[in-house]
C-alpha cells in the first residue's frame, strides 16, 4: 500500500470512530494497521499479567507499613504519608497497566503504571474495530464489560466505605487535553453510572469540609483517571492554597473517595521495584519459592544507585520514581557513558531509580511517513490485579508520547482464536 492510500483509509477509519484522538500533537499516533499475534503468545502475556501484579499487590500491604522515614527514602512527598496508609478499597489499584519487553520467550516488567494509565480506550474498544476492518480476531474481545465493572464495583464499594448510599459521582480530568478528558468521558459512558463530568478547573474545595462541584454540591466519590497524585499534592489556588493537600486530607477523612484509591499511589513510585528486586535478592520469607521464581522471571534488577551496573558493565536505565511517557528517562552505557536521553526533562526533581537495560524488540509498520522500523512495547491492562486487555506502542529506544498505538489481532491461521470473536 502507497502512503496516498494508507493516509485516506487510515482517516476514513478513525473518522469513524467517536471522540478518539487519532493525531496527537499534529502528528500521527494511531497507525492503520496491525500486529499479528498467536494465541500462545496472549496466553504467555496475561500470565505474566497475573504473575506480575500478584507481586506488586503484595508488596503494597507491606509498604503501608514501613515507618516514614522508609517512605521518604523511597521519594513519597510527606505530605501523602496520611493517605498512603489508608485502604479504602479491596483492591489495590482498579485499572493498573505494566509496560512488558519482551525478552526471549517471556517478558520483563520495565514498570507499572497503577495510579493514573491511559492507552484504555485504544485496548478495550478501538483495537477491536481495527480487528474487524482488517478481518482478524480480537484478542481483547469481551474485555469492555469487565472493564465497566471494575468501575462500577469500585464506586459501589466507595459508597459503602464512606457510608453513603446514593453517592454523587463526578468524573473529571484537564478538559483542555484531549486524550485525558476522552478517556475518562468514555470511563464515564461504559460505567453507565448515574455521574456527571466536571473538568478539574471548575471543582471547588473547602478545607476540612468537602469538594463541590461549579454549583456547589457536594461531591461522594471523584474519578479522577488521569489526574496523578503527585500532580495532585503540588496543586494550588490562586490564593497559594494547597488546596492538592487539602483533598487528600478530606480523603483521610473519609469525606470524599477518588478513585484509583491511594494505594494506586504506593505502588506508581517506580522505586517499589527497587524494593521488590531487595526482597528478592534477600530471599525474603515474604514472598514463597514460586512467587521467587515470578520476580526473577519477569522483573528486572533495580537499585537506588548505578554502582553495581558499572562494577558488572551491564547498561541500565536513569528514571525518575514519578514520570510519565518516558519523559526524563536516559540509557546508560555498563561504564556510566549516556547513550541516550528523552528530550523532555520535566521529572528530574523526583528521586532516581536505577534498572538494567533490556532491549525493546525490532518491528516494521506502515504509517502517513511510510513504511517504518521503531521498538516494540506491550502495554498489558490489570484490572483489579487481573490481566485484561494489552496492546502496542511502536517508538524509539524510549517509549514516550510521541510513539505511535499499533493495534493488535489474533493470527488468521490460529483457528483458536477465533471461537470468542464476532466478525460481524
Amino acid at each position: 500500500m502507497d502512503v496516498y492510500a494508507y493516509s485516506k483509509k487510515r482517516q476514513n477509519f478513525y473518522q469513524g470512530i467517536e471522540r478518539f484522538w487519532h493525531d496527537l500533537y499534529g502528528e500521527e499516533y494511531a497507525l492503520y494497521d496491525i500486529k499479528a499475534v498467536d494465541t500462545d503468545e496472549i496466553a504467555r502475556i496475561r500470565l505474566a499479567g497475573d504473575r506480575i501484579g500478584h507481586i506488586f499487590f503484595k508488596v503494597c500491604k507491606l509498604l503501608r507499613k514501613v515507618p516514614d522515614e522508609t517512605l521518604a527514602e523511597m521519594g513519597f512527598p510527606s505530605e501523602s504519608f496520611p493517605v498512603l496508609r489508608q485502604k479504602t478499597l479491596s483492591t489495590e489499584s482498579v485499572i493498573s497497566r505494566l509496560d512488558l519487553i519482551p525478552v526471549g520467550d517471556g517478558y520483563k516488567c520495565i514498570e507499572i503504571n497503577a495510579d493514573t494509565p491511559t492507552f484504555i480506550k485504544e485496548l478495550f474498544s478501538v483495537n477491536g474495530l481495527m480487528c474487524r476492518e482488517f478481518k482478524m480476531a480480537d484478542p481483547n474481545a469481551g474485555m469492555e464489560p469487565k472493564l465497566a465493572e471494575a468501575i462500577r464495583s469500585s464506586v459501589f464499594e466507595s459508597a459503602r466505605h464512606l457510608r453513603q448510599p446514593k453517592p454523587y459521582i463526578v468524573f473529571t480530568a484537564h478538559e483542555d487535553h484531549v486524550e485525558d478528558s476522552e478517556t475518562v468521558t468514555y470511563l464515564q459512558n461504559i460505567s453507565r453510572l448515574p455521574s456527571r463530568f466536571v473538568p478539574l478547573h471548575k471543582l471547588q474545595i473547602e478545607e476540612g469540609k468537602g469538594l463541590y462541584d461549579e454549583y456547589g454540591i457536594k461531591i461522594d466519590i471523584l474519578y479522577r483517571q488521569t489526574f496523578p497524585v503527585e500532580n495532585l499534592i503540588l496543586d494550588e489556588d490562586e490564593s497559594g492554597n494547597p488546596i492538592g493537600k487539602w483533598l487528600l486530607d478530606l480523603v483521610a477523612l473519609k469525606k470524599v473517595a477518588i478513585i484509583n484509591p491511594p494505594s494506586a499511589f504506593l505502588l506508581q513510585n517506580k522505586a517499589v521495584q527497587a524494593v521488590i528486586w531487595g526482597l528478592h535478592e534477600e530471599r525474603h520469607p515474604i514472598f514463597t519459592p514460586e512467587e521467587h521464581s515470578w520476580i526473577e522471571n519477569y522483573f528486572l534488577p533495580t537499585y537506588l544507585e548505578a554502582d553495581l551496573f558499572k562494577q558488572q558493565d551491564l547498561s541500565y536505565v536513569k528514571k525518575p520514581a514519578f514520570g510519565r511517557e518516558g519523559d526524563t528517562v536516559e540509557i546508560y552505557g555498563g561504564n556510566g557513558t549516556l547513550l541516550t536521553a528523552d528530550p523532555q526533562q520535566n521529572y528530574g526533581q523526583y528521586l532516581a531509580v536505577y534498572q538494567q537495560y533490556a532491549e525493546l524488540p525490532r518491528v516494521e509498520f506502515m504509517s502517513e511517513k511510510g513504511n517504518q522500523a521503531g521498538q516494540l512495547l506491550i502495554g498489558c491492562f490489570l484490572l483489579n490485579g487481573r490481566a485484561a486487555a494489552f496492546g502496542y506502542r511502536a517508538g524509539g529506544k524510549i517509549t514516550n508520547n510521541l510513539s505511535y498505538y499499533l493495534p493488535a489481532g489474533i493470527k488468521k491461521d490460529d483457528r483458536r482464536g477465533e471461537s470468542d470473536v464476532d466478525f460481524t
